[in-house]
């Protein structure tokens, strides 16, 4: 009876064990595999917490005049170009004046004219000043007679008032001369300041027609001041609360991608725009810190602003993409199992977060949070940095 119980149990043993092998092995095939996952680790360095734009902003130019002569009339002269420097005082556009100009030299020949008078009548007055002088030497001696006395001091006195009256003609001369000059001037047109002809609308022969009042046209020179420049964007009008004049600030231009131009706020506007159909916004313009490296920045560029609030150096901090709803994250631990945190967070932005609790230096987080399985307890490895081309840390 024991040899028959003996003879059963081993192959009942070995039925076990394959069973056992056959599950195990079963389990081993139909287990789930690792996510494959990208990380990045907490590390120290600086947070931001900035403002930007809400709409593309533009470079502008601190000087830019649109100008045309106060007058109207037929372009005689046109000396400059388009693209064309020129220095402040220069001769822009001339209309033609020809009877301007005839007056004005009609003014100065009547001033020439006045002059010569009063040169005229105050030498007699001086001659007739002397006279009564004489005269009244020769009545103290009894040579003249009391009425001549009188006579010739009256006429010393209507010679003075002669000359006199000759000066005044003299500075009406001159009065007309001045407005025949200003009405000359209204034709010519110059450089308010040193810069660079953007637009020119007009040519020679052509006729030229000042804007009516309310109805704007075509100015006849567009004159750009390019030696100083800065940006001008939107910003939310809640976000603009934080700012203030000489706050630090980056530049970015989609005409120079992957480049940052540094400069601070010259100027918030002090009323909000409302715009049909868009979130009410401030302007704000922020200044190149060094105005030659943006030299050649064309005017009208579009640009984005972002200004530094405020700004922490040396704290813990995570890819703000790792960062879930309700300040989570999945930590991938050391068993290679996923595990969800709460953290506590400091200053953000789109690029990192700080993180004041939750973590540890070093630890890591999953930054690739819309992958398929990526969720807290499932199994994940750490995808090697040259399968994603992305870097799994910050920096």
């Amino acid at each position: 009876m024991a040899i028959v119980s003996r003879r059963l149990w081993r192959p009942l043993l070995i039925a076990c064990v394959v069973i056992a092998a056959m599950v195990a092995g079963f389990l081993y095939l139909t287990r789930q595999k690792p996510v494959a996952v990208l990380v990045a680790g907490a590390e120290a360095g600086r947070v931001e917490m900035t403002v930007a734009n809400t709409r593309a902003g533009s470079v502008a130019a601190c000087r830019r005049a649109k100008i045309a002569p106060p007058a109207a009339g037929r372009i005689e002269k046109l000396p400059v170009k388009k693209g064309q420097r020129v220095a402040a005082g220069e001769l822009l556009l001339e209309l033609w004046n020809d009877d301007f100009s005839a007056r004005e030299r009609v003014s100065r020949e009547q001033l020439a004219t006045a002059r010569a008078r009063v040169t005229e009548a105050c030498q007699l007055a001086e001659a007739a000043k002397s006279e009564a002088r004489r005269a009244r030497q020769l009545r103290d001696q009894n040579f003249v007679s009391e009425q001549a006395v009188i006579r010739a001091e009256a006429d010393a006195q209507s010679r003075a008032a002669t000359c006199e009256a000759t000066r005044t003609s003299v500075g009406e001369a001159q009065a007309r001369i001045a407005a025949s000059h200003a009405d000359t001037e209204r034709t010519v047109l110059r450089a308010p300041f040193a810069g660079i002809v953007a637009e020119i609308n007009g040519e020679i022969g052509e006729y030229l027609t000042p804007s009516p009042p309310g109805i704007p046209t075509l100015p006849a020179i567009d004159l750009i001041d390019d030696s100083c420049i800065y940006v001008t964007a939107p910003i939310d009008e809640v976000d603009a609360a934080q700012l203030k004049v000489g706050m630090k600030g980056r530049i970015t231009l989609d005409a120079y991608r992957g480049r940052q131009f540094t400069g601070h706020v010259r100027r918030i506007a002090p009323y909000v725009l409302a715009l049909e159909k868009q979130a009410r916004t401030v302007e704000v313009e922020v200044e190149f810190d060094d105005p030659g490296e943006a030299r050649h920045l064309l005017i009208g560029y579009s640009a984005d602003i972002e200004v530094v609030v405020q700004g922490r150096d040396k704290v813990l901090r995570i890819p703000t993409s790792a960062l879930m709803p309700n300040n989570r994250v999945l930590q991938l631990t050391a068993a290679g199992v996923l595990e969800e945190k709460k953290l506590g967070i400091g200053l953000t932005n789109w690029e990192f977060t700080e993180v004041t609790s939750g973590l540890a230096q070093g630890d890591k987080v999953v930054t690739s949070l819309d992958r398929e399985g990526v969720k807290a307890g499932a199994r994940a490895v750490a995808e090697a940095k040259g399968n994603s081309g992305a870097a799994t840390g910050g920096k």
